[in-house]
């Protein structure tokens, strides 16, 4: 592959680490490690729902920060305040300052870099955020900032396909040579596939796979699989 993409959220670093940092330190200390690990299951899908909702306008950026916390933790007996949920939003944000790559990504961007491969990104969420996060993680060390696509300053979100295309123009990229890394099935292995790239699942959540769908080229389960399978450990 000449070209690799990645997304951000839950395929470079640990996302529910800052998620279950912020549980414990807004809602409730004694949270067990079970009971985080499926918080934060309910809380992706309820992001996921309500970020499509607010890219089609039908809700303002705020109310989907509210409404994610607010229904996740309905789902599971518990009532937040809407003060509260904005509350948790500012102290979830705190605790994104602190992310860091998996070990293995720093190894297989390293590794990809020295091949001379061309990477990039592609996230979806609001420019300003995602701009926080991808310095965090200090990703230009290995992607040029004009090979970093955020949906909030393009104008299209995965999964739809103007995304894509905007990419591909962009980096002049061949799409049999091209693949894209992502947690997200719905938006990450559809959109791609779709645009008839090839995608790599980083599926260390263990989800299943939905039925009449696409089908990834590879599933991976973890930032080590990832790293071996391309080559670089």
């Amino acid at each position: 592959m000449n070209t690799i993409i990645f997304d951000v959220d839950d395929t470079l670093y640990d996302q529910a680490m800052s998620f279950k940092n912020t549980c414990k330190r807004m809602i409730d200390k004694s949270f067990t490690e079970k009971e985080l690990d499926e918080l934060y299951i309910i809380s992706r899908k309820y992001s996921d729902s309500l970020f499509d909702k607010c890219e089609a306008g039908e809700m303002s950026v705020q109310e989907m920060h509210i409404r994610r916390v607010t229904d996740a933790f309905e789902e599971v007996g518990i009532t937040v305040s809407t003060g509260k949920a904005i509350e948790f939003q500012e102290a979830y944000v705190e605790e994104q300052q602190k992310i860091f790559l998996f070990d293995e990504v720093v190894e297989l961007l390293d590794f990809l870099h020295k091949q001379g491969k061309q990477l990039a990104i592609l996230t979806n969420g609001s420019e300003g955020h995602q701009s926080m996060k991808i310095k965090q993680l200090n990703l230009s060390r290995w992607i040029p900032d004009e090979h970093t696509f955020i949906s909030g300053a393009i104008g299209y979100a995965k999964p739809t396909q103007e995304v894509f295309r905007i990419i591909e123009d962009k980096l002049q990229l061949d799409r049999a040579t091209t693949v894209y890394v992502g947690d997200s099935f719905a938006n990450d292995m559809v959109g791609a596939k779709q645009a008839g790239w090839n995608a790599v699942w980083m599926n260390h959540r263990k989800r299943e796979m939905p039925e009449n769908t696409v089908v990834p080229d590879k599933v991976v389960y973890n930032a080590e699989e990832l790293l071996k399978l391309f080559g670089g450990k």
